[in-house]
C-alpha cells in the first residue's frame, strides 16, 4: 500500500522580476520517505524550501505540506513541519531543557508532556547529560543535535533539513545521519538538501536533481545512473598492461572509460560485457579483477553537469 503524500509541489514557481528562481517544479515526498534535493548554488533548492515553509510567496503553482497550504495556513504548517538549517538559533542564555520547553509550549503541549518529551528526546540525540547546560556553551554539533530534538518535540509529520551536517566532523556526521534514519522509522517525511552527495546516497530513498530552477532528474540513485551513465551497466576492471584504455574503448558496447588509479578502470557499458571484456583482453593484458560497480551519486551528478556544460 502506497504511503500518504505529505509534501506536494505542483508547478511551483517563483520569479524575482525577470529572474526565474523556481520554474514549475513538481515534487512529492511520502510519509516515512527521505528525499534528497541536490544541485549547484542558485539552482532553486533554498527557494523551494522557503515556499514549502510559507516563508516566501510562490508566483504561481501550489504547495501542500501535511495537507495544508503554507501560504494560506502558515501556522498549521509550522505546527506540523520541523525545519533544521545549517546553523540553528537558540536562546543562548537558557539551558537546553528550557529551550525545548519553550518549543513545547508553542506547540501547545501540556507541562507533563513537555517534561516527558524532553527526557526522551535528549537521550535520543545523545545530550541527556547536558539538559541543564546553557546552550551558549554548546558546540555546533551539539546545537545540531538540539535542533533535531526541537523538531521532534512537535512529533512532526514533516522534517525539512537544509545542509544539516555542513559544520559537523566525520564522527558527528555519521551519528547525525543515523538520527535522520530514525525520522524515517518514525514515519516522518524528510526533505534533505545537501551538497554532500555520499551522505545523500547513504540515507535517501529518492533524489531530485535541481538545475536552473527545475527538477531535471528524479528517482532512485540506480534509476538516475541508468539515465545518466549509459544504461546503468558500470564495470570496474583491474588490468595490467600498456594501452589498456585504448583497448577498452575499442570493444563494442563500451561507452566511456575512466581511470581510477594505477591499473584500475571504470567503464560504462550498453549491457553486461564482463564475458566479452575477459575474452577481448586476455591475449594482451593481465586481468586482475572484474566486477559490477555500485552506482555512485557523485558520478551521476558530475556526469550530468558535465554534459550540461558541453551542451551549453
Amino acid at each position: 500500500m502506497a504511503q500518504e503524500v505529505v509534501i506536494r509541489a505542483e508547478a511551483l514557481t517563483k520569479r524575482y522580476s525577470a529572474t526565474v528562481a523556481v520554474d514549475h517544479i513538481d515534487l512529492e515526498v511520502h510519509a516515512g520517505e527521505i528525499v534528497g534535493i541536490l544541485g549547484p548554488n542558485g539552482s532553486g533548492k533554498t527557494t523551494t524550501i522557503l515556499m514549502l515553509l510559507g516563508l516566501t510567496e510562490p508566483t504561481s503553482g501550489r504547495a501542500l505540506v501535511a495537507g495544508h497550504d503554507p501560504l494560506r495556513e502558515p501556522l498549521e504548517v509550522k505546527r506540523r513541519a520541523g525545519y533544521l538549517p545549517d546553523t540553528v538559533g537558540f536562546y543562548d542564555g537558557l539551558s537546553a531543557r528550557d529551550n525545548l520547553a519553550y518549543t513545547g509550549r508553542l506547540a501547545g503541549l501540556s507541562r507533563r508532556e513537555i517534561d516527558d518529551r524532553i527526557s526522551e528526546l535528549m537521550t535520543r540525540v545523545g545530550l541527556a547529560h547536558l539538559q541543564r547546560e546553557r546552550v551558549a556553551a554548546f558546540s555546533r554539533g551539539m546545537r545540531q543535535r538540539l535542533g533535531l530534538a526541537e523538531i521532534l518535540m512537535k512529533r512532526p509529520g514533516v522534517a525539512i533539513l537544509d545542509e544539516p551536517t555542513a559544520t559537523l566532523d566525520p564522527h558527528s556526521t555519521q551519528e547525525f545521519l543515523g538520527m535522520i534514519r530514525g525520522l524515517k522509522a518514525d514515519g516522518t517525511a524528510v526533505l534533505l538538501s545537501s551538497h554532500h552527495l555520499d551522505q545523500v546516497q547513504s540515507v535517501c530513498d529518492r533524489v531530485a536533481l535541481f538545475n536552473r530552477g527545475r527538477v531535471a532528474l528524479s528517482g532512485t540513485v540506480t534509476e538516475l545512473a541508468h539515465q545518466v551513465l549509459g544504461g546503468g551497466h558500470v564495470i570496474d576492471l583491474e588490468l595490467k598492461g600498456e594501452g589498456a584504455r585504448e583497448a577498452l574503448l575499442a570493444i563494442p558496447g563500451v561507452v566511456r572509460v575512466a581511470s581510477l588509479g594505477a591499473e584500475l578502470y571504470r567503464i560504462d557499458c550498453e549491457k553486461d560485457l564482463r564475458a566479452e571484456l575477459a575474452r577481448a583482453l586476455a591475449p594482451r593484458f593481465q586481468l586482475l579483477g572484474i566486477r559490477f560497480a555500485a552506482p555512485s551519486l557523485n558520478e551521476v551528478y558530475t556526469r550530468y553537469f558535465e554534459e550540461m556544460r558541453h551542451a551549453a
